[in-house]
């Protein structure tokens, strides 16, 4: 039986209590939670032990989940390593790249399994597509969300567009070749919208533009490759591909006939099947089979650390670009 504990039982935190009860041979001993009517309101829905320093829970667990607030991640996870617990902490990992940099050392150290919490690597949407052939040559994302000021402690490229930063780095087998950004602080003292350039060293070029004081909700990736678009809407969980029809196999497909200088060429969609997965839950399933079954974490330190980097390095564009008061 794996001995979890909880470090944070916010908005998020209880999302992680919800899912982690629905998965197998772990036991959650109980939370770490600063905030006296969090913490009494969790004791009394889930019938958990309130730990009131967060050395007593790690003293009696085999792995920290934290959901604190970015501000409290290195800590937490400095104290867990320290004491040879295995870690999911959300995203992003750390603070600060040097805050990052000294979890690497800590996780090599005390060998064990640390997991970033970057949920969308397991949207259904997004796992749809893991048998595709995706080598994407230009990419464009629009991640908006209505103003909510949770989470605000941090910018928006940190709060939401890391998610599609960890989506493209994943996609993307190139290193990162020139970064181009602007910001606006609009609601917040950090940028709340933001459009980046991203051009890799093979060519491939991504534009994302995320917004957390949008009229409406959109979480949508679109990836264009040779002789195919495909199409991810992760709100929504659908996923489109029209590509060049190939071969026998796409006589299963809607297909139709368009003309091209080349002459006529045949386009086939395909919608693929999109399983009723629950994002978080399949997170945390993850994590929990790195250590039963001794293997490395799908979105590990390594992927966390290069997010954030992509990020800060963002960020530090936007504050060049800003004009001088």
């Amino acid at each position: 039986m794996l001995k979890i504990g909880v470090f944070g039982v916010g908005h998020l935190g209880k999302f992680h209590l919800n899912n982690w009860k629905n998965i197998e041979d772990v036991e959650i001993v109980g939370f770490y939670d600063p905030n006296d009517q969090a913490a009494a309101e969790v004791s009394e829905k889930y019938g958990l032990k309130r730990f009131h320093e967060a050395e007593e829970l790690v003293a009696l667990i085999d792995a920290a989940d934290i959901v604190a607030p970015t501000t409290f991640h290195f800590d937490l996870c400095k104290l867990a390593l320290k004491n040879g617990k295995h870690v999911f902490v959300e995203k992003p990992m750390a603070d600060t790249m040097d805050q990052a940099r000294e979890i690497l050392q800590l996780v090599k150290e005390s060998k064990v399994k640390f997991q970033v919490g970057h949920v969308e690597r397991f949207n259904p949407a997004f796992l749809a597509l893991k048998d595709a052939r995706l080598n994407p040559m230009f990419i464009e994302v629009h991640r908006l969300a209505q103003f909510n000021p949770r989470g605000t402690e941090v910018s928006v490229i940190l709060d939401l567009m890391i998610h599609d930063i960890d989506i493209i780095l994943h996609l993307v087998k190139s290193d990162v070749k020139n970064i181009y950004a602007s910001g606006v602080a609009v609601m917040t003292e950090t940028p709340d919208i933001a459009n980046v350039r991203i051009e890799f060293n093979n060519g491939c070029v991504a534009n994302l533009t995320s917004s957390r004081i949008s009229m409406k909700r959109m979480r949508k990736i679109r990836l264009f490759q040779k002789d195919a678009y495909i199409g991810i809407d992760f709100l929504e969980k659908k996923t489109e591909i029209i590509k060049l029809k190939s071969g026998e196999d796409d006589d299963k497909l809607f297909t139709f006939d368009i003309e091209t200088p080349q002459g006529t060429k045949t386009l086939a969609i395909e919608n693929p099947e999109i399983r009723d997965i629950n994002a978080i839950e399949a997170e945390l399933r993850a994590f929990r089979d790195s250590i039963v079954e001794d293997k490395r974490p799908p979105v590990n330190e390594i992927d966390g650390y290069i997010a954030m980097e992509v990020a800060h390095e963002i960020l530090k564009k936007i504050a060049s670009s800003q004009p001088s008061l």
